[in-house]
């Protein structure tokens, strides 16, 4: 049987930045997700250093706290305790858990970090995954880019977003599916870990750019929308210092449009980082090639010396 919300939340004071940090909750489900997955992360590395091989310090922090860091906020500080309360609060973590919570996953190379921790069979185990042909169509970038855009339209013009307003387990599930959608996308893009789909650095630009209008014509539209999303679940709250839905639609759909330029920017940065450090070491690469080969031409090349019968020239 599925958990249901209620539409009244009597308890919750006026929502504002110093509720987000005081209204903390635990949701078991995701609460157990993030120890796990962030445990396992940092048992590889202890391993690793166990064994005497170094991992960067960046990539932990990276997966660790920016990834699941902003994964157990996103889904047990104030922004989860208000998400169906106001869509505005509802957009800023599904913009966290879309966009910032893969990006830092992908920059934490945990399949990197698995394959040099693993051995024997759940090593070869995981390659054979990495070469699955399932894995290979859904790390396909044109069918990850249209299940990256297409999601929101699909969450919010149809019965889900109702629905996961008035069910806790789709509502979990919810927050799932925007990470995992936005890894399916975002990994191959600016992860350094080796999974299939990556493309060469312009046409992943190309693809990072294109998400932005898509972004912005969403948030205009949920701005200009006439009907309320999840239909009469926020006019039937009971908290008196709600604002009207219609506002706060308004607002979650500007959120929706301005925050996903900025943070398509900082992707664009990122993108952009990666494939200037990847053309500096291809320089280098190509540089110590030919020093190489230079050097070996001089090696094998014989050395011509003058003949000893060969009369020495003198100045007239």
């Amino acid at each position: 049987m599925l958990l249901t919300h209620t539409a009244s939340t009597p308890s919750l004071p006026p929502f504002g930045l110093g509720a987000v940090f005081t209204e903390w909750g635990i949701a078991p489900f995701l609460t157990i997700v993030t120890v796990w997955v962030a445990g396992a992360y940092l048992l590889g590395v202890r391993h690793l250093h166990q064994r005497g091989d170094a991992w960067p310090v960046g990539r932990t922090l990276a997966f660790v706290g920016g990834g699941m860091g902003t994964f157990y906020f996103a889904t047990s500080s104030g922004l989860a305790a208000y998400d169906t309360t106001l869509l505005s609060a509802h957009m800023v973590q599904h913009m966290l858990l879309s966009m910032l919570v893969p990006l830092m996953l992908a920059l934490g190379a945990p399949v990197t970090l698995a394959l040099r921790v693993l051995r024997g069979r759940p090593r070869r185990a995981l390659l054979a995954v990495l070469h699955s042909r399932v894995v290979r169509v859904l790390s396909f970038p044109p069918l990850t880019f249209a299940l990256f855009v297409l999601s929101p339209w699909v969450l919010y013009f149809s019965g889900w977003y109702d629905a996961t307003l008035r069910s806790e387990y789709l509502h979990e599930m919810m927050h799932i599916h925007l990470v995992l959608v936005g890894s399916l996308f975002l990994w191959p893009l600016v992860g350094v870990d080796p999974v299939p789909g990556r493309v060469a650095y312009p046409f992943r630009m190309l693809l990072m750019v294109m998400t932005l209008p898509f972004h912005a014509f969403l948030g205009v539209t949920i701005m200009d929308q006439t009907t309320l999303l999840g239909g009469d679940w926020y006019p039937s709250l009971d908290l008196p210092w709600l604002p009207s839905p219609y506002a706060d639609q308004h607002l979650a759909g500007g959120i929706l449009w301005g925050s996903g330029d900025l943070v398509g920017l900082a992707f664009f940065i990122v993108l952009f980082t990666q494939w200037v450090r990847s053309s500096m070491k291809e320089a280098e690469r190509e540089d110590r090639r030919l020093d190489l080969l230079e050097a070996r031409a001089r090696r094998d090349s014989p050395v011509v010396e003058p003949s000893r019968d060969q009369p020495a020239s003198s100045d007239r």
